[in-house]
């Protein structure tokens, strides 16, 4: 990723994923970064980061997007992946802790 907006560091939560862009008359897929951070003092949201490669996605110009989340909504949207990630490990066959190869 040329010419990335987020930085990404040893600190990134997931610093390459699978990712697609949708659109009116597009659909690409691209690999991006995905970061959870807050304000280092006194913080008072959860901030949900996510950037594509543009490179790989034509009809986009450079972007990343970002959600603001109350601690409540971090915590919704945590428990909402953890029950979806169990749910998928069980359909797989796999542990819930266990990584892919």
């Amino acid at each position: 990723m040329s010419n990335r907006l987020l930085r990404v560091n040893a600190y990134t939560t997931l610093d390459l994923v699978d990712g697609r862009a949708r659109g009116h008359g597009f659909d690409a897929d691209a690999p991006g970064v995905v970061n959870v951070t807050a304000p280092r003092e006194d913080p008072k949201h959860v901030t949900l980061q996510i950037e594509l490669d543009d490179t790989a996605v034509d009809p986009l110009p450079a972007h990343a997007d970002e959600l603001e989340l109350s601690p409540a909504e971090a915590r919704t949207l945590a428990e909402a992946l953890e029950s979806t990630a169990a749910r998928v490990a069980a359909a797989r066959d796999e542990t819930a802790d266990g990584d892919e190869d």
